[in-house]
């Protein structure tokens, strides 16, 4: 009747449905049951694209991934009459209104469909009721790392799809084209990695309270580049342990050059072990470049070791050497001794030279100790220094420890075994 027009036009909540609503009879169906309910499952084929990986995290231990996510079904509901047999395509208006596979990322952290300049989501409804469904996501998603061989590592991850509501019984999930429906772009890079494989799988997953579902597994190789640890790490550690064999060369009188020498090379390993750290996630086992930067710290702190052994061994032997010849001249104290000792005039191989002797060698026209004066002491002073400067090199030789004589050969020596077992193992 014309009253019940009238009411019609009156109501305001109702709003007219669109052409292309009218023409996939959206109204006269519940979309909120699946396609063919009650029936068998409903084949839903997915094909994935990635886009790119933006980033890895190892103190997250996440991966973040931007990616074109298909979808593919049939819904009889939707299929409509086509003279040119001409696919119909739609935003994401009519996604409200229609049934749609609730796929989710498994392990996601967070996730988000892009919408700039508006949402990047398309449908294509064919004459049939076949569907295409299409979304552009950048999702972040754990992955389980093992940083045992960090950073001579390999990690192998995976982006996982499932269905949230639908178990195998109402949805079967699968790769539309099997092993070539995963793609990727030719220009995907990464600072620190190099993608070694993408490859495609597929599983099932049991939940207690709901059943088994079909699950999609998206997995990745990435092996870890190292020439930056090398520039870092390595390189910088290999440095500190072969400066800290210089002072093995030093003589062993002197005292500031090797401690000074020797306290700069722990402090210097101690900083390089705390940057690697502090990038690194706290995990609870040793990795391939703790065990390195750890064996390296030891070669420099035993390399001070061996000084103070060898400093502790020559103060005994001087003070044997002032017995044997006889303190009780009053010639010669033990600050003397170190005294000349400091200036390489003293030798290891006199111990039987008399004081005459030794005496010339240092000052060749040294006076009586009681008569000396001090125009004299300084006289001999720059004489001594004079001989020094052309047999420094002697001098040092002479003046080495036997414990440094063999350390110049066994540190180097057990240090290239080390490097040529470690670099075996890993790589």
């Amino acid at each position: 009747s014309k009253r019940e027009i009238k009411m019609r036009k009156l109501d305001s909540t109702k709003v007219r449905p669109l052409k292309s609503e009218q023409l996939l009879r959206i109204e006269d169906h519940d979309f909120a049951l699946r396609p063919g309910f009650g029936g068998s499952p409903i084949p839903v084929g997915i094909d994935v694209q990635v886009e790119s990986i933006d980033s890895i995290s190892e103190v997250d231990m996440d991966f973040t991934m931007t990616l074109y996510l298909r979808h593919y079904w049939k819904d009889e509901r939707l299929s409509f009459r086509s003279n040119k047999n001409k696919s119909m395509t739609f935003d994401g208006r009519l996604i409200k209104k229609i049934w749609v596979p609730d796929v989710f990322f498994v392990h996601s952290k967070r996730s988000f469909i892009h919408d700039t300049t508006v949402e990047n989501v398309m449908l294509r409804v064919y004459p049939d009721g076949n569907v295409l469904f299409s979304l552009r996501i950048t999702v972040s998603a754990m992955c389980f790392m093992d940083f045992s061989r960090f950073p001579l590592d390999t990690q192998n991850c995976s982006l996982e799809l499932e269905s949230y509501a639908y178990n195998e019984d109402d949805l079967m999930l699968y790769w539309k084209h099997g092993n070539k429906s995963l793609s990727t772009d030719e220009h995907i890079s990464l600072s620190q990695f190099f993608i070694e494989e993408f490859s495609a799988s597929s599983g099932l997953a049991f939940y207690s309270s709901t059943g088994w579902y079909n699950r999609l597994f998206i997995n990745f190789a990435l092996r870890r580049h190292i020439f930056f640890f090398v520039l870092q790490s390595y390189f910088p550690a290999m440095l500190m342990v072969m400066l800290s064999w210089v002072s093995f060369w030093i003589d062993r009188r002197a005292v500031p050059a090797r401690v000074s020498l020797g306290i700069t090379t722990v402090l210097t390993m101690s900083t390089i072990m705390t940057g690697v750290s502090a990038s690194m996630p706290q995990v609870s086992y040793i990795k391939a470049v703790d065990v390195y930067l750890w064996i390296s710290f030891l070669f420099v702190f035993l390399s001070v070791i061996e000084y103070a052994a060898v400093n502790y061994l020559t103060t005994i032997e001087e003070r044997k050497q002032l017995k044997k010849r006889g303190k009780a001249s009053g010639m010669y104290s033990i600050d003397a001794v170190q005294a000349m000792a400091f200036d390489g005039c003293f030798r290891d191989t006199d111990v039987d030279m008399d004081l005459p002797a030794f005496s010339d060698r240092c000052e060749e026209n040294e006076t009586p100790a009681g008569a000396a004066s001090v125009s004299n002491v300084d006289t001999t002073r720059i004489k001594r220094k004079r001989s020094l400067k052309g047999n420094v090199g002697r001098i040092i030789l002479q003046n080495n420890h036997a414990i440094d004589t063999y350390s110049r050969i066994i540190f180097p020596s057990v240090y290239i075994v080390f490097n040529f077992f470690y670099w075996g193992l890993y790589i």
